[in-house]
């Protein structure tokens, strides 16, 4: 995944690009990035930041660089922001989204005499460095951009940062979001709309799907209207996304609260107190435990001033050790209780049957637990989310395998994907018994949908039914 800032002033952009990037490093943690123009023309920074965070890292950088227009980049993946040499001029650009047909772009760039590219540490192509390529064969950098939104299956959002001003391009069908910001003298652009409110900017609007601007220090300019389609991520919402966000108008915290609510109303049993595992399971507790009238307790506090979010070490086991050391058990609130237990979603199982080992390790008699939505049954196309390279390694595919053998149709997912069938009833049992839950019971997706309260027409939902 990653998160993005950028800012059009008349002033210097430094600072306010420095703290808006970093109010994005919950989306990763791998590199970061700045890119300015000023008086010197184009100056660049990028870090790893694996091992310390942003701030850290840049803090030197901020007090060097100089100009009054720039971009900013947290990513869990590709080194960016990068500066390009093209037709159209110089050029910086940062991207969030997942190129699915990056083979099949790359041979066509090279029929149309495109010579290298240049590889990361693992082989790859940068994708950051392949969208400026796609846009590269075009006349202008609209055309450019435009044609990268439709070549690239999977989802692709950037800011391109030229001498005049950011080009910001939401993905064709809005599957993140860009939202901007305005104060005077200056405009920005950002993934996470609360990353601007405390540098004194306004909400101005989101980009629609597709939409293309250009941001200026005097104005946001439309260069592309905005298509009718959208599916935003409905993962954002539930995990994703920082509490105090909001998209579409609808905020992350308030959806937690309501995704709790809807739970309790569907439950039946009776536990002592309710806890949520930090971060994002918290608010769908809060929302569990005021609809159900059980207390609300931290069993469990996450150490925070030095890990970093557990998902985001490349080794998986180390990943798993990271989420059991962050997490300190109080024993007061433990021992002998019956405990219900929401998390934002079950993906592997590892790290929620660990927690859950620990809880009765602890003294707990009960551990009941919550997902706050459906079942992951299909990896995500769309979003680089998760490092898995197969559908595979989702906890409910494993068990569908187990259940049906190795060849399982489309049809036969789909209704493991309905909540009202006996084969759904059959997985979630196996998923209890593999994970050690006293009892287990997800959300509905139509209750997650009306969490969210816009057209669900316009929510992608694949990860859970499939549906495109």
């Amino acid at each position: 995944m990653g998160g993005f800032f950028g800012v059009a002033s008349k002033s210097d952009c430094l600072f306010d690009l420095f703290f808006g990037t970093d109010y994005h490093s919950h989306l990763g943690t791998r590199r970061g990035g700045m890119a300015v123009y000023g008086p010197d023309g184009f100056d660049r920074a990028i870090h790893n930041i694996e091992n310390a965070p942003f701030r850290t890292k840049f803090e030197k950088d901020m007090q060097k660089m100089k100009g009054n227009i720039g971009i900013g980049c947290i990513s869990d993946y590709e080194p960016q922001p990068l500066i390009v040499r093209s037709h159209h001029g110089t050029f910086a650009i940062t991207t969030v989204g997942k190129i699915n047909n990056a083979e099949e772009i790359t041979k066509l760039i090279f029929q149309s005499g495109h010579t290298h590219f240049l590889e990361m540490s693992g082989g790859d192509i940068n994708p950051t460095e392949l969208v400026a390529a796609i846009i590269n064969q075009k006349e202008n950098l609209i055309d450019g951009i435009r044609y990268a939104q439709e070549l690239i299956d999977g989802s692709m959002t950037l800011l391109l940062l030229t001498p005049k001003g950011i080009y910001a391009a939401r993905d064709k069908m809005g599957r993140t979001p860009v939202i901007i910001g305005r104060k005077e003298d200056a405009y920005c652009v950002t993934f996470e709309s609360f990353a601007y409110l405390n540098l004194g900017y306004e909400p101005e609007r989101e980009l629609g799907p597709g939409e293309i601007v250009v941001v200026t220090p005097e104005e946001v300019r439309t260069l592309a209207t905005p298509g009718k389609d959208m599916k935003i991520c409905t993962f954002l919402w539930v995990y994703y996304g920082y509490p105090s966000s909001v998209y579409e108008g609808v905020s992350v915290e308030q959806m937690r609260c309501n995704c709790g609510a809807c739970m309790a109303k569907r439950d039946d049993v009776t536990p002592d107190t309710v806890a949520g595992v930090p971060d994002s399971g918290i608010a769908h507790a809060v929302g569990y435990a005021n609809e159900s009238g059980i207390p609300f307790s931290r069993p469990f506090i996450k150490y925070t001033p030095t890990w970093p979010r557990s998902f985001m070490p490349t080794i998986q086991d180390t990943r798993n050790l990271i989420a059991h050391m962050k997490l300190i058990p109080i024993h007061e609130l433990i021992q002998g209780k019956s405990l219900l237990l929401i998390d934002d979603s079950i993906v592997r199982g590892t790290q929620l049957r660990e927690t859950t080992e620990f809880l009765y390790e602890s003294g707990a008699k009960e551990v009941h637990i919550r997902p706050a939505c459906p079942p992951l049954v299909y990896g995500c196309k769309y979003l680089n989310f998760s490092r898995s390279k197969s559908d595979m390694d989702l906890i409910a595919r494993k068990v569908i395998q187990k259940l049906e053998g190795p060849d399982v149709s489309d049809e036969i997912l789909q209704e493991y994907t309905d909540p009202s069938s006996e084969k759904y009833e059959i997985m979630v049992e196996e998923i209890r018994k593999e994970l050690n839950f006293t009892s287990l019971k997800f959300n509905r997706l139509d209750d997650l949908l009306d969490s969210v309260g816009i057209d669900p027409d316009h929510l992608c939902t694949y990860c859970w039914n499939g549906k495109e």
